[in-house]
């Protein structure tokens, strides 16, 4: 009786308790896994957008490209405040509704005449000159100017670091009134936010700003920033950033605000009802709604930020700068448009990593991101995706651990397969028909991790009652039928299937001889040294040992598993049998020298032959054993008793050969083997297909040929000749034997010629 308290878990509930942790754990690191689960989504959702891209349509959003054709004719950026002037005046003129620079100009230009005039040496006349020409006009005033009477807005950068001032504020941001709207003693408004919208904005500590005078002159201030993910990707946009407290506005969001005339930029904050749980748990993701910018709605997540719905690169959307600047050029679709202009040339730096393109000029960012509010086309993570994402996959994979407890791996993978298929199926559908994102990576993997967590624990329990069952009936049943009697207990019954199959028959020459020179226990060491080598030949080369007969092994190929090619695996392994036994006698040749004792060369005979058998559990009621019955297993034995007769290491049949016909490999005669009627083929095997594909075996092939054709044909004077050749190209295989036999039957054939009707067949007499 065991003591209270020594009760031990039953391992058979292992196997739902295992998965239940395991999607325990799986929700664990989907709660709580942060940056690297988001990561994964990402992922996932950069595939539905790579092969799913939002469709280009025009809304009327049009990038001013400065690219390498543009610098080269206009020439390098920074081009002078001038040139800039000049572009504005081109794309007003043109019918631009508002202009949005996706750079900066922090410093005064250094192009302006007096800053170039500063530069010039000193001399005589030269103060004239230059106080002259530094009353010509000032870049900077000209650009400043130009801004005055054009919509035009400025980008600047946010930056890692406190700076001298932030950028004019421009616009008014007002969310849910929880941003003031003040007049500073300057004249310059200032917007600023309370905690309320605080606690959802990136706080940035400074903005490289542009010169006072051109802020002072834009229409519009908008932040060119952005907010890579973890790996680098744009795929969330701030639409507000927050420096301090205060407010400013993205600039592709600024530029649509210009374009409408509007003043303000209002948007929605999401708040949570801390005193009530369940609306904690419904209002998921609390923060910034949504934000209005004149008539469009842009939904954002709780900082503010919009999912980038890219479209692949659109030729119409972009225009070269220097082709703008063209007076001569007809350009088409530039009234009444929203124009950024901005850099794709690889000097300048401004390329992003999107997920449609490792290297974006950002400036097509911005125009993605203007087009997608123009056209309402917007990619959505809804608030409750994640925890109903959770729920879900709790909920299925609980059910499919239920089934899978009651019904087993096999019945229930099916519907395991068919929930990873829904889930998959519901994330690329709300991607489609709504445009949401909903993750397809956790359920999929959660489920799966059940389903393989619940077959480990069943295999590994079931592996335990196989052990004991071999514990209890391997005294009575051969190894085999036990194996397969714990895998299928219902399947150890008389009788097998036909299939084709390689056989291989090997034993030790002389080996009576040989044994006669150790005592038991040296037989028993010498026996095992050689089996194991061989036997692992055999395996890695995929073939099955039948069964060992002393010093004879019996092997097959192509059962009990199908083994493609099994002929030609048959054939390397007995050539790497033959290989192994140099190094085995080396070994067995320094011992005996040891140990005073004379141990002749081991040589060994291999047979193999290809054809159909019966394969499966043979015996009777009381014992069962897996082997192979059949005429060409028993013509395989044969073959292996013929290597000695023709003085050839491995003897194969036709059928090896027609399935193996790559091996170097001489027909040796035309045979009736004991206990055969019908005379077969039967070759020597001596080496692999490069072997095969020497001169030496070519030309020793093309004589042997002609050897047997005179052979059969009578031709007495012109085998001998090709005897004679033979033996001089054969050293190398050590086909002495071979030719001895044919030269004996020569003799024989000139003695007493064959009868009219001869056919060249030998009749073995011996096995």
């Amino acid at each position: 009786m065991k003591p209270a308290g020594s009760r031990r878990l039953d391992p058979r509930s292992l196997r739902w308790l295992i998965p239940l942790l395991v999607l325990a754990g799986a929700t664990g690191v989907r709660v709580f896994g942060g940056d690297w689960v988001e990561g994964v989504q990402m992922r996932a959702f950069d595939a539905f957008l790579n092969m799913r891209p939002r469709p280009y349509v025009d809304a009327g959003v049009r990038v001013v490209d400065i690219d390498e054709a543009s610098l080269a004719k206009i020439g390098q950026f920074p081009w002078p405040r001038d040139v800039v002037a000049e572009l504005i005046r081109s794309l007003v003129q043109r019918g631009a509704a508002v202009i949005a620079w996706d750079a900066m100009f922090p410093e005064p230009d250094r192009t302006s005449p007096a800053a170039v005039a500063a530069r010039w040496p000193d001399g005589p006349g030269m103060a004239d000159i230059k106080a002259r020409v530094s009353r010509l006009a000032d870049h900077d005033k000209l650009l400043a100017a130009e801004l005055k009477k054009s919509p035009v807005v400025l980008g600047f950068a946010p930056a890692a670091r406190e700076t001298a001032r932030l950028p004019e504020q421009k616009a008014s941001i007002g969310i849910n009134g929880s941003t003031t709207r003040t007049v500073a003693a300057d004249g310059s408004l200032v917007v600023t936010a309370d905690d309320g919208v605080n606690n959802y904005l990136i706080d940035y500590p400074g903005a490289i700003a542009n010169l006072p005078v051109l802020e002072d002159a834009a229409a519009g201030l908008g932040s060119m920033g952005f907010a890579p993910e973890h790996d680098g990707l744009v795929r969330r946009a701030p639409m507000i950033f927050r420096f301090g407290d205060k407010l400013y506005p993205a600039l592709s969001i600024e530029a649509l605000r210009v374009a409408q005339g509007e003043r303000s930029i209002k948007g929605k904050l999401r708040a949570t009802n801390a005193f009530s749980w369940w609306r904690r748990l419904i209002e998921a993701g609390a923060g910034i709604d949504k934000l209005k910018v004149g008539r469009f709605i842009v939904p954002t997540d709780g900082s503010g930020r919009i999912w980038v719905h890219y479209t692949r690169d659109a030729a119409p959307r972009t225009l070269p700068a220097w082709k703008v600047m063209d007076k001569k050029a007809a350009i088409a679709g530039l009234e009444g448009a929203v124009v950024f202009v901005g850099t794709s040339a690889q000097g300048l730096l401004d390329l992003r990593a999107t997920p449609l393109n490792p290297a974006e000029a950002g400036v097509q960012v911005h125009a993605n991101i203007a087009e997608q509010v123009l056209l309402g086309d917007y990619l959505d993570r809804p608030a409750l995706a994640s925890r109903l994402e959770i729920a879900l996959t709790i909920l299925a994979g609980l059910v499919l651990l239920l089934l899978l407890v009651r019904v087993g791996a096999t019945w229930s993978a099916p519907v395991g397969l068919g929930m990873v298929a829904a889930a998959l199926w519901t994330s690329w559908h709300a991607y489609t028909a709504w445009n949401w994102l909903v993750d397809p990576v956790f359920p999929t993997v959660s489920l799966a991790a059940v389903f393989a967590s619940f077959a480990a624990t069943s295999y590994v329990t079931s592996e335990r009652d196989r052990r004991k069952i071999t514990d209890t009936f391997g005294r009575y049943l051969s190894p085999k039928v036990v194996e397969n009697l714990a895998k299928n207990p219902g399947g150890v019954e008389l009788g097998g299937e036909t299939r084709e199959m390689t056989f291989h028959f090997c034993d030790i020459r002389g080996f009576t001889t040989i044994s006669e020179k150790f005592d038991p226990h040296g037989l028993t060491e010498f026996i095992n040294r050689f089996l194991t080598p061989m036997t692992q030949i055999i395996l890695e080369h995929d073939g099955t040992i039948d069964k060992y007969m002393g010093d004879c092994i019996m092997a097959f190929w192509n059962a009990p598993m199908t083994v493609p090619a099994h002929a030609r695996k048959a054939c390397a392994a007995a050539l790497a049998m033959h290989a192994k036994l140099a190094e085995l006698n080396a070994a067995w040749q320094a011992d005996a020298k040891a140990k005073g004792i004379s141990l002749p060369q081991i040589h060994i005979g291999t047979g193999l032959n290809t054809g159909p058998c019966v394969v499966g559990n043979m015996g009777s009621t009381l014992r069962v054993d897996y082997t192979v019955l059949g005429d060409d297993v028993n013509l395989a034995s044969r073959l292996e008793g013929q290597s000695k007769s023709y003085g050839v290491n491995v003897v194969i049949g036709p059928g090896t050969r027609e399935q193996a016909p790559e091996f170097a490999a001489l027909e040796l005669d035309l045979i009736k083997v004991k206990g055969k009627t019908r005379p077969v083929r039967i070759f020597a095997l001596l080496g692999d297909p490069a072997v095969a594909a020497s001169a030496e075996f070519q030309a020793l092939a093309k004589v042997h040929e002609e050897l047997l054709a005179a052979y059969r044909g009578r031709k007495w004077d012109e085998l001998e000749r090709f005897i004679k050749e033979a033996r001089g190209l054969s050293e190398p295989w050590r086909l002495g034997k071979l030719y001895d036999l044919y030269a004996e039957r020569l003799a024989a054939c000139r003695q007493d010629p064959p009868a009219e009707g001869w056919d060249g067949v030998f009749t073995a007499t011996s096995k």
